[in-house]
């Protein structure tokens, strides 16, 4: 059996930028070859070397010439076509002999690579896989911070060794460029960019992703210091307002999105209650502000400054997040549930009305309320009208709580009721009961959901007449079901509670 022809791309320099394939490749061959120049060094060997083991045979693919060289009665391109056809014979030797035969490339093999011109001779002839690399185009864009191309722009690919008019005519007409094989075409091609107008916005890189990498703008470089291993690169036009990359280097300076506030409710828990619109929100800011039990349900990140706060400063809070954002940061403000559900969304928005505040801009993603997922364990209560309020009188008076309980029960909605009890206040529950029973009958179910979602989760039905306020407390949200709510138990031995669509006449 004869061997196998691999053609491996190595990528733009940095060994880290091997592929997988092409390093595990390059450790099982039989036979690596490489091509240099006649000094005998190799690029691509250099690249390879982490990846090479003893005993591999190595032919080492030296170019006899240069281009002003030769007196080949077929000029350069005589003697080159020669030379690859000897290397041809030399590899297909071990093919022959059933040596699997590892053929290295900077950057991507049919990529301008000297590895094609192999493969144009040999693929016919033996299996043969090609290994793409990254390209030194793509290594220069990297390391400059800048993308190539974006939406509808197009990027054109030039060897420098194109004539001139030729050259300028192409840049002038395409968005984004790269020119290869600068080297002794380098003042050719800095011509062309300036006839082409286009010489302020283009880059040249050498030897980008490895230790001698350099960037500085074309305009600024010495011609006589210009090696083979560079390029000019033109970044997507979209883009180049952007931040100049520092010189010698990839980094591309800081850049800051503009301020925002945006209003995140993670639901009643953990992460599976939580949206991906809220998910990806909470990935992309700076900041973090909220009560400090919610905030710890926000995963840590060393990028993200948080700001804890007690659960009475909700304007404190708000005004808070809004300065930050004014400043110039991404700012998250986390609430429990739904935001706009006696939550932080009403109180941000209402500090954000402020002339101070006017043009921060400011968002409001929902969550899963805790009244839908207390209905959704217990089966599908507010499957009718239902109505929303909250028992606590710290931000208005009883008076007023207690009225529309009133209203509601006559109206024969059922309830859902938020903040039932704490602490301090620990007698709300059994007087919205008293209220509610001056209209429902004792047998009026309810529902009692305790920390849904979270490891305490528990669920009771019980009914308006039997509710012992002395079970219920802030961690609780009550439903209250209408003259048609019903209770089945069911065949399986569960139990479900809900409130039919249609009203009786």
């Amino acid at each position: 059996m004869t061997g196998r022809l691999w053609g491996v791309g190595l990528g733009p320099g940095d060994p880290e930028l091997v592929t997988v394939k092409a390093a595990r490749l390059i450790g099982e061959a039989d036979v690596i070859a490489f091509h240099s120049a006649r000094h005998g060094r190799s690029i691509a060997r250099s690249v390879a070397a982490p990846y090479l083991r003893e005993g591999q045979v190595e032919e080492a693919l030296i170019y006899p010439l240069t281009t002003e060289t030769t007196d080949h009665p077929g000029g350069y391109q005589g003697a080159i076509d020669d030379f690859y056809a000897a290397c041809a014979v030399r590899l297909a030797a071990h093919l022959d002999a059933g040596r699997d035969v590892v053929v290295l490339c900077e950057g991507d093999p049919l990529f301008y690579g000297s590895y094609m011109h192999m493969h144009k001779r040999l693929s016919h002839r033996y299996v043969t896989e090609v290994v793409p690399g990254v390209t030194s185009v793509s290594g220069a864009s990297a390391v400059l911070g800048r993308p190539l191309v974006e939406r509808d722009e197009v990027l054109t690919v030039l060897p420098g060794t194109l004539p001139a008019e030729v050259l300028a005519e192409r840049l002038a007409s395409t968005d984004s460029a790269a020119v290869l094989k600068l080297g002794r075409t380098f003042t050719k091609v800095r011509d062309a960019l300036a006839e082409a107008g286009r010489l302020d916005e283009a880059w040249y890189v050498e030897r980008a992703t490895t230790g001698q990498q350099r960037l500085a703008p074309l305009a600024e470089v010495d011609p006589g210091s210009v090696p083979y291993f560079s390029l000019a690169l033109i970044p997507s036009p979209v883009n180049a307002t952007g931040p100049a990359p520092a010189a010698g280097t990839g980094n591309t300076g800081e850049v800051r999105a503009r301020g925002e506030v945006v209003v995140v409710g993670l639901g009643p828990a953990g992460r599976p209650w939580l949206t991906p619109e809220a998910q990806e929100a909470l990935a992309g800011v700076d900041e973090l502000v909220g009560y400090g039990p919610y905030l710890d349900r926000v995963p840590p990140n060393p990028r993200q400054r948080r700001h804890p706060t007690d659960n009475r400063v909700e304007a404190e809070r708000a005004a808070h997040a809004l300065e930050l954002a004014a400043a110039g940061s991404r700012v998250a403000v986390v609430s429990s549930g739904d935001p706009g559900v006696f939550a932080m969304a009403s109180a941000v928005l209402e500090v954000a009305c402020e002339p101070r505040f006017a043009d921060v801009p400011v968002r409001v993603l929902p969550g899963l309320t805790a009244a839908h997922a207390v209905a959704s364990r217990a089966g599908a209560p507010l499957g009718h009208d239902y109505c929303v309020l909250s028992l606590s009188d710290l931000l208005k008076p009883w008076e007023v709580v207690a009225e529309r309980i009133s209203a509601a029960a006559k109206a024969d909605l059922v309830l859902a009721i938020y903040n039932p009890a704490s602490k301090s206040r620990t007698w709300q529950v059994a007087a919205a009961r008293d209220l509610l029973l001056e209209h429902r009958a004792p047998e009026t179910p309810v529902v009692v959901g305790r920390d849904v979602g979270g490891a305490r989760e528990s669920m009771t039905v019980t009914t308006l007449g039997d509710l012992d306020p002395d079970t219920v407390d802030m961690r609780c949200l009550l439903l209250v079901g209408s003259s048609t709510t019903r209770v089945v138990e069911r065949g399986d031995g569960g139990r479900v509670v809900f409130t039919p669509r249609r009203y009786p006449a």
